[in-house]
Order: C-alpha cells, then structure tokens, then sequence
C-alpha cells in the first residue's frame, strides 16, 4: 500500500518569500517590477509528499555527507514506477541519472549530432529546446503546429517534409509544453513511423507525464514499438512531478546499448553525470512512496483548471482557454483583446502586478498568448486571477 493516504491539504499556503525561490525571490530581477504576483516559473507552491520529507530527514540525521554511489534500489524505483502508471516495463540497464532533463536532452544532442545537423520540434515549445539546439551549434527547425481552437494539431505534411529534408533528431514535448496537448496513441505511432522511414532520433522529454489530467492517459513513447525503441531516449524527472526542481534530479531511459554509450562517454568527457545526495533521496522516495499523493494532487489541479476555466467564462470570456489535458500550465489566448504584446505584457505588470510568462519566448506562433501557472493552493490563484481581470477589463 502507498504511504501518503491521508488527504493533503493544497488549500494551506507556505509563503516561500525569503528562501531564495526563483519564482518569488527572483520574479523582480526577472520582471522588473517589484510585488509581483508569481504565477510564471513551473514549479508550485505546495510542500513535498511528507514521505520524500521524512526520507531527507532521515538522510539530514546522519552527519556524514560524502561521495556517494547510486544504488540500485533507485534505477528499480524508476522501473517500479514507470510500471505501475505507465504499464512499461523498463530495464535497471536503459537508466541514465543526470541533473536535470534540460542537461540531458543538451548531452544527447551533442552526443549523437554534429555542429550543424538539423533538430526538429514543434512550435511553439518550451524555450531551452530551441535555445540548447542553437547553443551547441545545431539548426532549428520548426514544424508549427495547426492552432485550433480546442487543441494543437499536428500538420503531418509539414512534419514529413521536415523529416525529409535531412534532420537527424526529432525532439519531442510530450506532453507538450506549453499548449497541454497529451499526444495520443495514433499521433504518437504517426512520428515513429515517419521517423522511422527517414531514420530520424527521437528524443522525447515526458517530464510533464505523470501530471496528466485523470481523463486523459499518458503513453510512452518508446513502449509502443519495440522494434523502434532502440532509436529513442526518454526523459523523465520527479522534479516537476512532487516539486523538488531545487534537488535536481533526472534519469534518461535508453534501451539501445550504443546510443547508451555515446551519453555516458559525453557525460563523462564533462564530468557531469549522476545526482547529488539529497536528489537520489528524494527520488527514490518519491517513486516509491509518492503515487497516493499524486493522485489526490491531479485531482487538486484538475479542480484549479476548473477555477481557472468558469473564472474567464463569466468575467474574462475574450480570453481562451485550449482543452487542457495535462501539466499545471495554462496556455491562455489573449488575442480577442486585440492588443499587442507589448501592451498586454504591460497591463499584467504594471496594472495588475501579475508575473506570467511571455507567449513569444515559446517561438513567433506564440505571439497574442501567454502562459499561466496555476500550482498554487486556490486562495493564491484567485488572487491572481483577480489580478489578471483589473489589468485586462479595459481591453474586454
């Protein structure tokens, strides 16, 4: 049995001013404007499950904190977990642990292209895709999604004839990242199957998975076709999972034994591979103990969504909302406000002291929207929602 079944109570507040929290502390250094109402950066404002606490409690009790090897238990931990909410049976042997998925996904690209190749996404997509491809000297190349109105399609000719004119990896947001797409079975065989045919790389970043809405189902990519699988790497973290960005921890599943192989040699050739004490910890514990929790946290954010969707209804209806199917992030449609960028950015800051992220930093498809964290116990997000409706009714 799970431990962590009591309920949690999402509603009490931890005020996180003053622990050096980026979305807090750092939202004046980053804005610009002090007294911000944060509601940008993803992480959220909920304390860990008490069983990832008890177990760096316990680790914090014995004063010794040396070099540490990585014990198994923690590579079956991952496997256990992707098992029992995924159905996908990982081997000890495919796990790669790294700081973070952002590190991780930069250690493939550079391990498995040269300068120069080309590196396909889609768009608009969470900014270090594009901005770690042009670091290491790689091409970007988009393949914009078809924006309707309930949800992002994929525009499969665009994507084939991307595919076809010499890119070497596909990276993949799955679920996607900003708009909260959870791509479904048919669309995920669809990418293997023209990757495939012009025998491309996917790396796909599923760090978002485990918060998928209850309604919707997230699948792996790399469980749907065993004879494919060897040419995909997976990323999963529990960081955004049970809200433990600042432990960095991250773990890549490679089935395939020379792309293995490439990583680690590039990890190794920087010196940078493995976790911190605390990280392997709080990861272990969370994939052990941490499900229950989960389960009642989805159920909080599903609620919040809600919030969220009957809020712009009544009082902001010009704004929209796609059908959100997974992560705490909220892609919101400003563009009946018939505003520009500038101004809507200025109305946030300026008049409703309202910290969200820019829609333009997730690519040019992302002008007219911005992106809203709503992972906060409900007094904190109808503050902010309020804040949103006195900095934008004059444009309703």
């Amino acid at each position: 049995m799970e431990r962590g079944l009591n309920m949690t109570d999402f509603n009490m507040i931890y005020p996180r001013q003053g622990t050096n929290a980026a979305k807090w502390d750092g939202a004046e250094y980053v804005f610009g404007k002090p007294n911000l109402h944060p509601m940008w950066v993803a992480d959220m404002d909920f304390p860990a499950p008490d069983a990832v606490v008890e177990a760096l409690r316990n680790r914090v009790n014995h004063p010794v904190f040396g070099y540490t090897i990585t014990p198994d238990s923690l590579a079956e931990a991952v496997c256990s977990w992707e098992m029992r909410r995924y159905h996908w049976e990982v081997k000890k042997e495919w796990i790669l642990f790294s700081p973070g998925v952002v590190a991780s996904i930069s250690a493939s690209i550079q391990a498995l292209t040269e300068a120069g190749d080309k590196i396909l996404m889609h768009s608009p997509i969470y900014p270090p895709f594009f901005g770690i491809t042009e670091a290491t000297s790689r091409s970007v190349i988009y393949s914009t999604l078809i924006d309707e109105v309930e949800q992002y399609q994929i525009d499969w000719d665009d994507f084939e004839n991307k595919l076809k004119a010499g890119v070497k990896v596909f990276l993949l947001c799955h679920p996607h990242n900003p708009g909260g797409r959870v791509w479904t079975r048919d669309e995920l065989k669809q990418m293997i199957n023209l990757c495939k045919k012009y025998n491309v790389i996917i790396l796909s970043d599923e760090i978002h998975c485990d918060l998928t809405m209850p309604v919707n189902q997230h699948i792996p990519l790399a469980s749907l076709d065993p004879s494919f699988q060897k040419n995909i790497v997976t990323f999963i973290s529990p960081t955004k999972t049970f809200n433990l960005a600042g432990l960095h921890a991250s773990a890549m599943i490679v089935p395939d034994g020379n792309l293995r192989k490439k990583i680690e040699n590039f990890q190794n050739s920087q010196a940078f591979h493995g976790l911190n004490l605390f990280g392997m910890v709080a990861m272990e514990a969370a994939y052990t103990h941490g499900a229950a929790w989960l389960d009642e946290l989805l159920i909080y954010l599903q609620e919040n969504i809600e919030t969220v969707k009957d809020f712009l209804s009544r009082r902001l209806s010009k704004i929209k909302m796609k059908q959100h199917q997974a992560t705490y992030l909220l892609w919101l449609d400003c563009r009946e406000l018939g505003i520009d960028q500038e101004t809507l950015f200025s109305a946030l800051l300026n008049e409703g002291k309202l910290a969200l992220e820019n829609g333009l930093k997730y690519g040019p498809s992302g002008e007219g929207y911005v992106r809203m964290n709503v992972a906060c116990p409900r007094p904190l997000l109808i503050e902010g929602l309020e804040r949103l409706e006195k900095a934008l009714s004059k444009y309703h």
